[in-house]
């Protein structure tokens, strides 16, 4: 059996399927947690938090860690308070890196998400990531609901070091202390799909992890600019010495080819009735209407890096993706709409010690 060249980590989408409730989609992503938690060996004697091959590694083999977006206002998607699962799954886990990925922060004040990852820090030592990221999350009309305004984004990377100061502990200008959250040094991610957030991971030190599970048009580009223009953090609290690359993609997994070859046409479905209509009740016919036009060709650039098929061939798709990426480590999103496939993908690809 193939192995992945480099470390696996899971994205946890949280989505609805039809006919779900919210309820029964969050008990699959309990049960999901508890599976990854499984797969994580032993933890380094140190118990350090440092060790392995990348940032917060703090175990050996199985998946890396678990992370959950931030999404507003997308009846598929019950993620829209990552803070709150990964609280519900660091108490049902006990080894596993949990975390953002990411914390669309334009929605916040850096001050509310250090106090709340900073308490996630203190709960769960040693075990919490943050990504960040410069979107939304949602539409316009989320982002009024939410009180905020479109310009905050341009504000992003003041407040990444804001955010920044605040878990490090450095003293503030307004004399503000995060309490939980100074000294946690919950380490950052920058998260992006664009030059933008390549850069600013690049000039601050930071690990970033590039969204290619949906929007891989400037992948080698962005991680060229990432890699050719990093600098070491001034300080090692929530940076790295080396530039670190997480890339994302999808994944689907069984020794069935045509099962796989349905769950594909499945998602495609999926992904056209919530882009196009965001309503998942639209008929298969409609959204097949969708797909054969520029939807489909849209939908199909999104998923231009998925990788499907027997998992052995699935692992040598990440290898070679992992490779064209130049990629420290691989975020997976299982993509299948049935959910034994989606849970099985995720047991079969599961990295062995």
């Amino acid at each position: 059996m193939s192995q992945i060249n480099v470390p696996v980590s899971l994205l946890d989408l949280a989505q609805v399927g039809p006919g779900e409730t919210v309820r029964e989609a969050l008990a699959h992503s309990l049960a999901l947690a508890e599976f990854a938690d499984g797969t994580v060996a032993a933890a380094r004697s140190d118990d350090s938090g440092s060790g392995g091959s990348g940032p917060g590694a703090a175990a050996t083999g199985g998946y890396r860690r678990l992370w959950y977006a931030e999404h507003h206002n997308m009846s598929a998607i019950a993620s829209a308070a990552p803070a709150v699962l990964v609280a519900r799954m660091g108490a049902a886990t006990r080894r596993i890196r949990l975390g953002a990925g990411g914390v669309m922060l334009p929605n916040h004040s850096p001050l509310a998400i250090a106090e709340q990852y900073g308490t996630l820090a203190e709960l769960y030592p040693d075990r919490i990531d943050l990504g960040l990221g410069r979107a939304p999350g949602g539409d316009r009309a989320t982002f009024a609901a939410l009180r905020r305004d479109p310009a905050d984004a341009e504000k992003f990377p003041h407040d990444v070091v804001e955010l920044q100061g605040y878990l490090r502990g450095t003293p503030q200008q307004s004399g503000v202390v995060a309490t939980p959250g100074a000294g946690t040094d919950v380490p950052l991610y920058i998260l992006g799909s664009s030059l933008f957030g390549a850069q600013l991971a690049a000039y601050l030190g930071l690990p970033y992890a590039f969204a290619s599970h949906f929007a891989p048009a400037a992948l080698e580009q962005a991680v060229a600019l990432y890699r050719s223009e990093f600098r070491p953090a001034q300080t090692l609290d929530g940076g790295v010495t080396e530039p670190y690359v997480i890339a994302a993609t999808t994944v689907i997994a069984h020794d069935d080819a045509e099962l796989v070859a349905r769950q594909l046409h499945e998602s495609r479905r999926q992904r056209a009735k919530l882009l196009f209509a965001r309503d998942l009740t639209m008929s298969d016919e409609q959204a097949d209407a969708l797909l054969a036009g520029p939807a489909g060709r849209q939908v199909d650039e999104m998923l231009r890096y998925a990788a499907t098929g027997t998992p052995d061939e699935v692992r040598t798709a990440l290898n070679a993706f992992a490779e064209h990426a130049q990629a420290d480590e691989l975020m997976l999103a299982s993509l299948a709409p049935d959910r034994d496939v989606w849970f099985g993908t995720v047991e079969a690809l599961a990295p062995r010690s």
